[in-house]
């Protein structure tokens, strides 16, 4: 298991060394998003805590930093897996190109990219989720050819835009043996999605995967949802892992317990629902009743009113509790 610099974020001042964006107002994925300059010191600390790798931001661009963090990786013999910026024009693919070559050289494991905010916040017509589905596939497309060129995975995490079955079908239509998905194991609960049906769904297409466990509580627009210390979330998170170790022993899970305020998900509002074409009844309705029955029976993780110091404490503390749970209970 290694970490995703998100489950770090009061550490690194907002997921410094990656996924920037995650501090962002909403979580949104703004256009022009671009990972901060590279840095080792993410990688450092991983290795302090004995973690098996770092998701890091973008890669480094000069030959004699690309040689020393390669050398640093194998020393510490972990895996790496950069965010670099997907083309958005053909303007940007020599850019994106430079990157994947980079990645290549250092040894990373995958590349990975989250593209979307949260799909019932920041889309507020069913117009809206089209278009940036639509952007979505572009970008994707024009960075295909690229990852087949240089034998570079990529995997697409499912954040917060695409149900399990759009993006299952959009991989499908995309064909590649380098186009993939970065599996977020709680992220479509927001959708209410079960996390074994959306690991299911998107299974023949993972390469890598953040873990967590996830704990909801009803609210009066309808549930909060919140990353949680592993063993006190509703997730079987020991199943999860072993689905996804027999389909890849190798598979690399990069811790990512976001601690912060839970999430409002107000599935009781007209608005939530109208970037959905259809949600089938049926999974509105088993939905419904794991929440009735795997409601959290302790308060959901918090930061409000919480200092810089404080909230640190608290961050490590959590992410000290899922490094332990993960050693002794599933092999990580």
């Amino acid at each position: 298991m290694g970490g995703a610099p998100t489950a770090f974020g009061a550490r690194n001042g907002g997921a410094r060394g990656g996924r920037g964006a995650a501090a962002a107002p909403g979580g949104s994925r703004a256009a022009g998003y671009v990972p901060p300059p590279f840095s080792d010191e993410f990688l450092d600390y991983c290795h302090k805590l004995g973690l098996g790798g770092a998701e890091m931001g973008n890669t480094p661009s000069d030959p004699e930093t690309i040689g020393k963090f390669k050398e640093k990786v194998q020393q510490y013999n972990m895996h790496v897996i950069f965010n670099v910026p997907l083309p958005r024009t053909e303007a940007d693919v020599d850019r994106f190109e430079a990157g994947v070559k980079a990645a290549k050289e250092i040894g990373a494991y995958s590349l990975h990219a989250a593209l979307t905010g949260r799909r019932y916040e920041d889309m507020k017509t069913l117009a809206d989720y089209r278009v940036s589905f639509e952007n979505n596939q572009r970008m994707v497309a024009l960075a295909t050819p690229v990852l087949n060129k240089h034998k570079v995975r990529l995997g697409l995490e499912n954040h917060k835009g695409w149900s399990a079955a759009e993006q299952a079908a959009w991989l499908k239509r995309i064909g590649s043996d380098y186009v993939g998905v970065h599996l977020d194991f709680g992220n479509n609960v927001s959708f209410l999605e079960d996390p074994m049906y959306t690991l299911e769904t998107l299974k023949p297409w993972v390469v890598g995967a953040h873990i967590k466990d996830m704990g909801i509580l009803p609210y009066e627009d309808g549930f909060l949802l919140a990353e949680v210390s592993f063993g006190d979330g509703f997730l079987d998170l020991k199943k999860m892992v072993d689905v996804l170790r027999a389909k890849d022993p190798n598979m690399i899970f990069d811790l990512e317990m976001i601690t912060r305020d839970p999430l409002k998900v107000p599935i009781y509002t007209d608005q939530y629902w109208v970037t959905f074409k259809e949600t089938p009844p049926q999974q509105v309705a088993k939905f419904m009743e794991l929440l009735q029955k795997k409601a959290s029976k302790k308060p959901l993780p918090t930061v409000a009113g919480l200092g810089g110091a404080a909230r640190q404490k608290l961050e490590e503390d959590y992410n000290m509790a899922c490094i332990r749970y993960a050693r002794q209970n599933l092999g990580l």
